[in-house]
């Protein structure tokens, strides 16, 4: 997992020396838990003018039992990108609730992966097409937001809407 270290005396860029990747440890301390030391391994890259960058770019890493090279875990870790954004989609389209019952809320955590997966199928499926060997995703002609306001919709047209809520009197 990546390395967040805040502070006010160096924060990441104490650990960054010199212009190779390698690995270290860092020790961390709380006034209220202790210390805690921990391998980390800093990864150097070069831009080499991506995104109209140049320079180096350091990745630091917190690792604990890892059986990879230095550049694989940048690698390896770069993969993730999806699952996060994966979670950051799930944001736009879960259900709001107060319901404490955790039963419930997997249940509206599981539906809103699931609409997203169906309308990733739909993107993947319908709207794009081979160009050059690669795949051109359309996504921006049906994007999540016009889906779930189509499932919104469809839900109000079934179910009508409640435009107010009467509370029993007593």
């Amino acid at each position: 997992m990546p390395a967040i270290i805040r502070g006010k005396h160096g924060g990441t860029k104490q650990l960054i020396r010199g212009r190779r990747s390698y690995k270290t440890s860092y020790t961390l301390n709380s006034d209220k838990y202790g210390s805690v030391t921990f391998p980390v391994w800093i990864v150097c890259t070069y831009k080499n003018g991506k995104r109209r960058a140049h320079g180096r770019e350091f990745f630091i890493y917190a690792v604990y039992k890892v059986k990879l090279t230095l550049q694989l875990i940048h690698d390896d870790y770069r993969l993730r990108f999806g699952i996060e954004s994966s979670y950051r989609m799930k944001n736009q389209c879960r259900i709001k609730t107060t319901i404490k019952n955790p039963i419930i809320r997997l249940l509206f955590v599981s539906l809103s992966f699931l609409i997203i997966n169906v309308w990733i199928y739909l993107v993947w499926h319908y709207l794009s097409r081979l160009k050059r060997s690669t795949r051109q995703v359309l996504s921006d002609l049906f994007t999540l937001k016009q889906m779930l306001e189509f499932l919104r919709q469809a839900v109000d047209r079934n179910y009508g809407v409640a435009c107010q809520v009467c509370l029993p009197s007593g």
